[in-house]
């Protein structure tokens, strides 16, 4: 038997396979050469591994460039339908499953509406295994092909011999979602934080390509953080950093679903700006509403010639000083190179009040980090915490060189243990 900790030949050439195939994944396509000099590779061993790729079926040739004075060099690429993902996204409104092939273009999308506080988990683990069996009836993919469903969902997730997810603003205490689902599923099951999983996505393809330290910022009815520090989350002693919506920011102010009070979430989390509107507007109690229309409709009121229009702007206001208060926050914390603000509600309120953001951030944050900051909006769109929980089995299928899913030996990775070796 080998020595402990001592690698043996096959863990050499599973690190190798699984090298080269993050270059390509990340990089490609490129030629056998570029892949030497980007990995560090000798020529010999990067003949044969990728040699085993192509024979596997995990890497195929992609055309040919002209090479000085010599031969034309072969391309090489990732198959994106060499395997496929699904991704979960268990948001505040509804629960959304995606199937993507490993480009990460999307094949088929489920969503089932979920009420506000009806987050009984038998409803949320049946919407999921229904949004499965959909998406891969839908797509006509064989299922022996999927390399297995992430989901991100809200709260903390406890990685260990049982996944116990613990989410206080739901009522999810200690809540074995992967047993729960494994009595629908075979598929491999990889789960975590949603804002965790929309970070990793806009690290690996969208705003957050090429910086090492960045905090990427969920806000929709609730709001949270995935914080990067030196290209990987930072994670806390029990996987609970990044719980931002629950900084306090008025010591003493609006009651928060938590139980706080004066939480950053009561003030811009998209329940609680339509509260202060409501309140402002002098609206009754609301009914079930659907947050995004709701949100729209704000916006739009803010831009009418009355009397109601000036409540909006007023609520607007306040949302961008807070969520400005609340990043200069992050700024004099993490020092971080961007901030990028995610998240249906997010993008929405984003697309109108970034320069008043912006502004409040400056004037409440440290002068000499905010300068090293920037403050921009996701690039991937609502649909980020899905594409970002696909990202979970893909980053398994990279750590284990592309091996189907009889051959995986290596550990389920979590968010941040595959990390692209230079921007996609």
């Amino acid at each position: 038997m080998p020595e402990p900790g001592r690698q043996t030949v096959r863990d050499l050439r599973r690190s190798n396979r699984s090298t080269l195939l993050r270059q390509l994944y990340f990089t490609g396509p490129c030629s056998r050469q570029e892949l030497g000099g980007a990995t560090g590779l000798s020529q010999a061993s990067v003949s044969n591994v990728v040699g085993e790729l192509i024979e596997d079926g995990v890497v195929v040739e992609a055309g040919s460039v002209d090479s000085d004075g010599g031969r034309p060099r072969i391309l090489l690429r990732v198959d994106p339908t060499q395997a496929y993902v699904i991704g979960v996204d268990v948001g505040e409104t509804w629960v959304r499953v995606e199937l993507f092939d490993l480009a990460l273009t999307e094949l088929a999308k489920a969503t089932h509406p979920l009420e506000p506080g009806r987050h009984d988990i038998g409803l949320v683990v049946a919407h999921i295994l229904d949004g499965i069996g959909r998406v891969i009836a839908d797509s006509g993919v064989d299922p022996a092909t999927i390399a297995g469903v992430g989901i991100g969902v809200p709260g903390v997730v406890e990685q260990g011999a049982e996944v116990l997810v613990h989410s206080q603003t739901i009522g999810w205490d200690a809540v074995p979602v992967e047993r729960l689902l494994r009595a629908g599923t075979d598929l491999p099951l990889f789960i975590d934080n949603g804002a965790t999983t929309m970070g990793q996505a806009e690290m690996w393809f969208g705003a957050g390509r090429g910086s090492r330290n960045a905090v990427i910022a969920l806000v929709g009815s609730g709001v949270g953080s995935c914080i990067i520090t030196d290209g990987a989350p930072y994670r806390g002693t029990s996987s609970s950093a990044g719980e931002w919506g629950h900084t306090v920011v008025h010591v003493g102010g609006r009651p928060c679903r938590c139980g706080s009070r004066g939480c950053l979430e009561a003030y811009i989390g998209a329940e609680g700006v339509l509260e202060r509107y409501r309140a402002a507007a002098g609206d009754g109690p609301a009914a079930a509403i659907d947050e995004e229309s709701a949100i729209a409709d704000l916006l739009a009121d803010s831009l009418r010639d009355t009397a109601r229009a000036t409540r909006a702007r007023e609520v607007l206001a306040e949302t961008a000083l807070y969520l400005g208060v609340g990043i200069a926050n992050l700024v004099n914390l993490f020092n971080p190179e961007r901030i990028i603000i995610g998240g249906w509600a997010g993008l929405l309120l984003g697309e109108r009040l970034l320069p008043e953001i912006r502004d409040a951030a400056s004037a409440h944050a440290l002068r000499h980090p905010y300068a090293q900051t920037s403050i921009e909006l996701c690039q991937l769109g609502p649909d980020s915490v899905a594409l970002g929980a696909a990202t979970l089995p893909i980053a398994r299928f990279l750590a284990t060189g592309g091996a189907p899913r009889d051959r995986q030996a290596a550990p389920r990775p979590t968010v941040g243990e595959v990390r692209p070796t230079r921007s996609a």
